[in-house]
């Protein structure tokens, strides 16, 4: 009988053992859509989940391009969601500081709203204390995008695809964008940005996640970050460039070896800490050559969460939720003071004013094009 016994549990386990390895081996990269409601005109936003064959899952809503939710791993193998953002349509549409959304037509700030092209000109809405800031009143984080789903080989993606028209919120030019979230097997979520013009314009597209490696449990103050950077572009008391860069060495805005956030984030002694109310700043990033280059590492030290960030832009917002005040709530977590990072690729702000600083024009015939990807796992 003993005998028998053993026989049936070892063909139990054997079975439960071969049932495990089969569904893992069957697990596949997928994309699905559901409705995620109605704008005040009518129109329909759509919500798509991606999933890779690892488990990890991407939400990203066609309205403003935003990815709602992302979850990575932990230590433990163990999925959490690791961004800011909420679980309906209704709380984006009552306003909320960019979580996760698509930025456009220029990202970050322009002075005083205005800029000069082939000696024009152009006048834009004022939206940041005496600056433009984002795209303007109603950017690209809040239109309907065209939505194409992929899923090819061990990749899933979501092809957004918008047209800006000649003096939307003030820019020249027929503006005409495609954006691709690929998410592979790799835990990587790879963001691919082109656009086109029929006019002379200025360009600055990035996305405006702001990440917490707790699983949004606590704010991010004990997260360590390392940026590949030696200087920064400093700013004045309303956040437009000075004009100069400054080094990094022997200041907060060091992180060229892995440093808490919290270490630094409070020196007001430092002038543009004051400035920034901590950091709000751009990176010039370190490159040797053209592509795609590491230029952050963030952790959390106790889920063991890391995320690597990847970029062939020449800078990188690096802001730390200042302005976050515990007015909004999300998924299950108010969002108070510093609860999320954000690493926006980018070209230097005010660019179009600052003719020293890397050039944000873009010119019928030519192509816009830039690629940031973010990988995540866990040590």
């Amino acid at each position: 009988m003993k005998k028998i016994f053993l026989l049936l549990t070892a063909l139990t386990s054997f079975y439960l053992f071969s049932c495990s390895k089969s569904n893992k081996e069957e697990m596949i990269s997928t994309i699905s859509k559901e409705s995620f409601g109605k704008l005040p005109d009518g129109q329909e936003a759509d919500l798509y989940t991606l999933t890779n064959a690892k488990g990890m899952t991407v939400n990203i809503t066609n309205y403003g391009g935003i990815i709602t939710k992302l979850t990575a791993p932990d230590k433990n193998g163990e999925f959490a969601d690791v961004v800011l953002g909420f679980d309906s349509l209704a709380p984006y549409l009552a306003g909320h500081p960019f979580f996760g959304a698509l930025v456009g037509r220029y990202g970050n700030r322009i002075a005083k709203g205005k800029f000069k092209l082939n000696d024009k000109e152009y006048k834009l809405a004022i939206n940041n204390g005496p600056n433009a800031l984002h795209g303007g009143i109603k950017g690209f984080d809040k239109v309907i995008w065209k939505a194409t789903e992929m899923n090819q080989d061990s990749v899933v993606g979501l092809q957004l695809e918008y047209v800006s028209k000649d003096m939307e919120e003030g820019y020249p030019g027929t503006l005409t964008v495609k954006v691709v979230y690929t998410l592979d097997n790799d835990n990587a979520l790879t963001i691919n940005y082109t656009a086109t013009t029929d006019k002379a314009t200025v360009v600055n597209l990035t996305n405006h996640s702001y990440f917490n490696l707790t699983g949004l449990k606590r704010d991010i103050l004990d997260h360590e970050i390392q940026i590949e950077s030696d200087s920064i572009v400093p700013v004045d008391t309303t956040l437009i460039p000075t004009g100069k860069l400054r080094a990094v060495e022997g200041t907060p805005f060091d992180f060229r070896k892995p440093t808490k956030i919290s270490a630094g984030i409070n020196k007001v002694e430092d002038e543009q800490i004051k400035n920034g109310g901590g950091y709000d700043h751009c990176w010039v990033l370190k490159r040797s050559e053209p592509g795609l280059v590491l230029f952050a590492t963030a952790t959390d030290p106790e889920s063991g969460r890391k995320l690597e960030a990847f970029t062939t832009e020449p800078a990188v917002q690096f802001y730390t939720g200042n302005f976050l005040d515990g007015t909004l709530k999300g998924k299950n977590a108010t969002y108070v003071k510093r609860f999320g990072f954000c690493l926006e690729t980018e070209h230097y702000p005010d660019s179009p004013n600052q003719p020293q600083f890397p050039t944000t024009v873009l010119n019928p015939g030519d192509t816009y094009q830039t690629t940031t990807k973010y990988r995540f796992s866990a040590k």
